[in-house]
């Protein structure tokens, strides 16, 4: 009975779907700059994101590397969700520190949350990382009908966010953002 009730909520949300992917980071940013592709500055969280999001059969729109800056990040986000993308992933800048801004910077913007994302991938989390899950900040919402996401840097943290919660549910969310 669940099975077929999930079936039918899920009906017409296939693929495929278009990410946009923002890196956040100061450093790799200093030392690459702008650059188009993850492999060009060294990245490995960002192709682990190209990785699986083109192996389950979608697509990248752009890859963007940003400073750790307020306004760089905001302008990045709303860049991307003005484009054909319908997806957008952040990493980097969720954790604790001073330089960490990308929630600061991102989640105003929401004109709806989706807590449900950053419960979940905290608790996923815990297996990896134990008790230090409380210091990330994942977050996830809708910004202007565009799914987007703001996940930690580390790979594994990219890994277990897309592959495991973001990619599995993406036409059910792009289902529900464009009703």
């Amino acid at each position: 009975m669940k099975d077929s009730a999930v079936k039918e909520h899920h009906k017409g949300s296939k693929g495929p779907y278009s990410f946009a992917i923002i890196i956040i980071s100061s450093s790799r940013f200093e030392k690459y700059g702008h650059v188009s592709s993850p492999q060009e500055a060294e990245d490995r969280s960002g192709q682990i994101m190209e990785s699986l999001i083109l192996r389950e059969g979608h697509r990248i729109y752009r890859y963007r590397l940003v400073d750790d800056d307020p306004d760089s990040i905001a302008g990045a986000v709303l860049e991307a969700v003005k484009s054909d993308a319908d997806m957008v992933i952040t990493s980097g800048g969720t954790g604790l520190t001073s330089r960490d801004v990308t929630i600061e910077s991102v989640v105003p913007m929401f004109s709806k949350q989706m807590q449900g994302f950053g419960e979940l991938f905290r608790y996923k989390s815990i297996e990896q990382i134990g008790n230090s899950v409380i210091l990330t900040r994942a977050s996830a919402g809708v910004i202007s009908g565009k799914a987007v996401f703001c996940l930690p840097g580390s790979p594994a943290a990219v890994e277990l966010a897309l592959g495991d919660i973001i990619i599995p549910e993406a036409g059910h969310i792009m289902k529900h953002v464009r009703e």
